[in-house]
């Protein structure tokens, strides 16, 4: 799917869209155009794909139809849930706590803040261990009875850890709390499951599932009130205003189809590249430590810090050398400061500072891995030069 010389080694940022996406969405632009708002032919084609985009999201999260309310993107949706739900909470019950992980996308853990900021709310933060994982206890633990929301991330985009979702749902559905989980990065790869997890609000996105950029989805449980961050028409039931994306909705879709159907080829594949890659990175490298969870992590998803290094002048000797990498999350590559996420798991400032992601794709091969492997030690060592 990428025509280029140079190695792509940043599939946490986005992917490139599959062909057989490519070809679903097309009908979209110019055959079927119509506004899934208008009630003529043109329009109730346009609706009924909408629809059939809807029912695949849901069955592919084993929810209802009417759970899925389509957004703009993943960060829309983490704003939706959060934003939404506390302002729901706390006009009908008078709830001021929002209870986050520190390891969150910036999607949450700002709104978060926002929240606190500007309209009150308290923030509190959960503990992690030194993977950035959150003990479904601690979450039990931090609970009070004017908890808003609890929002965990499912898995972390810039360490690749998983976290224990399931214990965590239970926790908050015993205690009536609603739960949210980024799982913008975890869909392509995981077998996502609202009930099994029991979880209320659950957030995906379109280009991390290779799909289209500019458009997400956000499953909000039946009889989860919600408050409408974005107003105007009546589309997706009043919670979301605007006309539909339908090409990228549709697209979205099929990629998560995909993603759902290729899953256990696509995941030995992967953690088979991933694993050889940690290896030998740890054995050919002094003074480099893995980040995140040893196993319990992400398929695709390798990151390191090295000491003595700035991550910075290592991705751009990196991209130099034709290796597209990440220093962590995409919203943050090129701050010249640490990683909220490293510092949050204990990871010493100057080694944060030598933080790098690689991410593996459908597209990586084994030969692209080695000769990423013989460049990447000579360039570790001329970084701490």
């Amino acid at each position: 799917m990428i025509p280029n010389k140079n190695v792509y080694l940043d599939y946490a940022a986005t992917t490139p869209v599959d062909p057989r996406v490519i070809a679903k969405m097309l009908p979209y632009f110019s055959e079927v155009f119509g506004n899934p708002s208008s009630v003529h032919f043109y329009g109730q084609q346009a609706e009924a794909a909408l629809e059939h985009a809807r029912k695949i999201i849901a069955d592919a999260i084993q929810a209802r139809q009417d759970e899925i309310i389509f957004t703009g993107c993943g960060t829309e949706s983490d704003n939706l849930a959060v934003r939404g739900v506390a302002l729901a909470r706390r006009k009908e019950q008078g709830t001021s706590q929002i209870l986050i992980s520190p390891v969150e996308h910036y999607a949450v853990s700002h709104t978060a803040n926002q929240l606190a900021d500007e309209f009150g709310f308290k923030v509190d933060y959960l503990p992690v261990d030194k993977y950035g994982r959150v003990d479904p206890a601690d979450v039990e633990a931090y609970l009070q009875p004017n908890t808003a929301l609890v929002s965990v991330v499912y898995a972390n985009n810039e360490i690749g850890s998983i976290n224990p979702i399931s214990e965590i749902g239970k926790v908050c559905r015993k205690h009536n709390v609603p739960f949210h989980t980024d799982a913008v990065q975890g869909a392509a790869y995981l077998l996502m499951n609202v009930t099994r997890d029991q979880v209320d609000l659950l957030s995906i996105c379109g280009h991390k599932l290779y799909g289209p950029k500019g458009v997400g989805a956000l499953y909000v449980r039946h009889g989860q009130t919600i408050h409408p961050v974005q107003t105007g028409g009546k589309q997706e039931i009043g919670i979301r205003a605007g006309t539909h994306n339908v090409p990228n909705i549709v697209g979205m879709a099929e990629a998560l189809l995909l993603a759902q159907v290729e899953l256990s080829e696509r995941t030995r594949k992967l953690t088979e590249i991933r694993d050889y890659l940690i290896k030998n990175v740890l054995e050919k490298i002094p003074e480099c430590h893995l980040t995140g969870h040893p196993s319990i992590r992400l398929p695709n998803h390798a990151s390191f810090v090295f000491g003595g290094v700035d991550g910075n002048h290592l991705l751009m000797m990196l991209d130099m050398a034709g290796f597209s990498c990440s220093s962590g999350s995409a919203c943050k590559s090129g701050s010249p400061k640490p990683s909220d996420i490293l510092l949050a798991i204990g990871i010493p400032l100057n080694w944060a500072l030598g933080s790098l992601r690689v991410t593996l794709g459908l597209d990586t091969t084994m030969e692209q891995i080695d000769s990423f492997l013989q460049v990447l030690p000579k360039l570790v060592e001329k970084a701490k030069k």
